[in-house]
């Protein structure tokens, strides 16, 4: 059965999910889980221990010790943004026994939301297929790669507060493409759309015009 107070919002990286994720929990006023950010903050912990991320036993004992409450600290969650940790978090996501320790955590998220919110947003890669596959309304967002990677260059550009040079567009896009392969042809739990998910193309709309669509695909799902 159904649970009307999921929603479940996959996509490829810089798709415009989290963006939409986020604005549909404030719509609803329900609680947001950035599940990629999970993945990060064990890619960092990894990093700043001085592990390996292909090590799979330092990228298991980062998730294994992961504390949530780290993604309130603005610090770390800045560090988390940078294209070096998002590189890093697709290969630790590959690993079968990293997603088995960091799945308890998403799934208790998604059953008991913080604040007592009567429902949850969570946004990712397997949220539909895997980590949450009762949620009543689930999306697949997606876009272009060269949109996707304009994106995240201007958000690379726009985080850089030293001034200091950042990747160009072709770094970018070419990082995009390799992401997605691996996110798309991992053993366990790959990308890829729910067969019960509304496919939303954000490649030539626009913030608003995006939201709009989600929130009628969702409502539509909720309400059904």
């Amino acid at each position: 059965m159904a649970n009307r107070k999921l929603i479940a919002v996959d996509g490829p990286a810089a798709s415009g999910k989290g963006t939409l994720a986020r604005r549909l929990a404030a719509y609803f006023d329900f609680a947001y889980l950035d599940t990629g950010a999970l993945y990060r903050a064990v890619a960092l912990s990894v990093l700043d221990a001085g592990g390996a991320v292909d090590s799979q036993a330092d990228a298991v004992a980062a998730a294994q010790k992961l504390d949530m409450t780290m993604l309130d600290n603005a610090d770390f969650a800045a560090r988390l943004r940078t294209a070096e940790t998002g590189l890093a978090a697709s290969v630790v996501a590959a690993m079968p026994d990293v997603r088995a320790a960091i799945l308890a955590a998403q799934r208790q998220f998604a059953d008991t939301p913080p604040q007592a919110k009567a429902g949850a947003v969570l946004d990712g890669r397997d949220i539909g297929t895997v980590v949450c596959p009762d949620a009543a309304a689930k999306l697949f967002v997606t876009a272009r790669p060269d949109i996707r990677a304009e994106r995240r260059w201007k958000e690379l550009q726009a985080d850089n507060k030293a001034g200091a040079a950042g990747p160009d567009y072709e770094t970018v896009l070419g990082d995009i493409k390799a992401r997605d392969a691996r996110d798309a042809e991992r053993e366990t739990a790959p990308m890829k759309q729910a067969a019960d998910a509304d496919l939303l193309d954000s490649s030539d709309l626009s913030i608003e015009e995006a939201f709009t669509a989600a929130l009628a695909l969702v409502e539509a799902k909720l309400n059904d």
